[in-house]
């Protein structure tokens, strides 16, 4: 079997997979419309709905006879690039400066719907179901925008299915534990300059210089698996209006399998020797990738000041610091060329989420809501940020409301604005073929970020 000589096809496809299946801020916490009310505030020991079969099953003993819940989230980003200027301009192999636009608004609308139910049963036990997506990515930039060497669509998408049982101690402790089964699929794409490779390959030949950036192709790549894991929690009630609840949520592991496919301009050089090497070396293959989604805790309180008013508050930890370096293996292809595995360094931080809330119960049918949270980015600098999830650091503005529709049902509505800091990303080529950007070119600019939230929720009791 013979081993790939053409290093920037490794290149291409482990910083694929790294800018996307592990950007900052892809793991949603939008799991129930009732705690986007209070910016998840209540977390762990509200255990107000169904919806705690996420966040805590220790307080689904709070649920009385069979409850199911329905909500769908809006969650709708806005990103926009804008290149540092001459003084710091991106570029390209060569010196010259990378061409395209700023790349518009990149952040994707996605709906992530959720689906709970519980069944309260004899001698304190009570068993739950919830279906969601913790995990979801959708940025698109344009085809022809600075960075498309680095990113165009990224697509990510989980769907979990959460079976779990509580139980009633005594009667301030209660103890909860789920199942989960994950499946996640990527398609991810980005441009690859073979105008560029084909110079490099040519030695740097002047009289091919004119090929960067004037011989584009385009890569894709799609992949899924399952994975599994677990979750436990425990709630303790001081009384009937304050609580405590602690909540664990295990990381899950993936072998993603899929395919790596190429799109080659017939023509790039005229030289055949070059061209027929990179058309050869760039044929579709398969691809795989070992990756953790994160394990997080959550320690949460509840207290009713009286019968109108609650306040709650929350302290959530994701382990993102788990993620140092990404593997990618590559199958041999048609031609018989195998390219080594690539390892791309991240270096992620733990983060850290804090929130506070409140509600108000302002009639017997009608209850509102309102909350505040500060969400770190586990990114740890503009090195490591790259345009698939070019997150920062969030503060969380929420209100909202719930109605009590009949004897038997409700609905309830959220909103949330986040105000995301202006994130910068410093991408350098240098001078080294075997660096992860060298034929990506030097990408230097600023992302303007926010994100809105607009959620509806279901609640009905049989």
């Amino acid at each position: 079997m013979r081993r790939g000589m053409m290093v920037p096809v490794v290149l291409f496809a482990a910083v694929l997979w790294a800018g996307s299946a592990f950007g900052a801020g892809f793991a949603l916490i939008e799991q129930s419309v009732s705690g986007l009310g209070t910016a998840f505030s209540g977390g762990s020991a509200a255990a107000l709905d169904a919806t705690t079969v996420f966040f805590n099953p220790a307080g689904m003993t709070r649920l009385e006879g069979t409850q199911a819940v329905a909500g769908l989230h809006l969650i709708s980003p806005r990103t926009e690039f804008k290149d540092s200027g001459e003084s710091s301009v991106s570029l390209a192999l060569g010196g010259g400066a990378l061409t395209g636009k700023d790349g518009g608004k990149a952040g994707e609308a996605g709906f992530a719907p959720n689906f709970y139910v519980t069944q309260q049963l004899s001698n304190g036990f009570v068993v739950g179901l919830g279906v969601n997506a913790p995990f979801g990515l959708a940025t698109d930039y344009d085809e022809d925008w600075k960075g498309r060497y680095h990113a165009q669509r990224s697509d990510v998408y989980t769907i979990n299915i959460n079976p779990c049982v509580a139980y009633k101690v005594n009667d301030q402790l209660s103890v909860g534990a789920g199942f989960n089964a994950q499946y996640i699929e990527a398609e991810l794409t980005n441009a690859i300059d073979f105008g560029s490779i084909a110079y490099a390959q040519s030695g740097l030949n002047p009289g091919l210089a004119g090929l960067v950036q004037n011989a584009d192709g385009r890569a894709k790549l799609e992949a899924n698996d399952w994975g599994y894991g677990y979750n436990f929690g425990i709630l303790y009630e001081f009384n009937p209006g304050t609580r405590i609840g602690a909540s664990y949520r295990s990381r899950i592991r993936y072998t993603l399998d899929g395919d790596a496919k190429f799109n080659v301009p017939s023509v790039i050089s005229g030289i055949p020797a070059i061209d027929g090497g990179i058309a050869a070396m760039f044929a579709n293959t398969g691809a795989q990738a070992d990756i953790d989604l994160p394990d997080n805790a959550s320690l949460s309180v509840y207290h009713e000041i009286n019968d109108q008013w609650a306040v709650m508050a929350d302290v959530t930890w994701t382990n993102w610091s788990l993620f140092k370096e990404l593997r990618v293996q590559f199958d041999e292809n048609p031609n018989g060329l195998t390219m080594d595995d690539n390892v791309t360094t991240e270096n992620w931080d733990d983060n850290w989420r804090y929130s506070v809330g409140a509600s108000y119960q302002y009639s017997p049918n009608l209850i509102l809501r309102a909350g505040v949270a500060y969400d770190q980015t586990p990114i740890p600098d503009a090195e490591h940020r790259t345009p698939r999830i070019p997150g920062e650091d969030r503060i969380w503005t929420a209100i909202g409301f719930g109605y009590q529709l009949c004897g038997h049902s409700s609905i309830d509505f959220g909103y949330a604005h986040l105000f995301v800091s202006d994130s910068d990303i410093d991408k350098q080529a240098g001078v080294d073929p075997a660096g992860e950007n060298f034929f990506r070119g030097t990408l230097v600019g600023e992302f303007e970020n926010s994100v809105d939230i607009a959620s509806v929720q279901l609640t009905t009791n049989f």
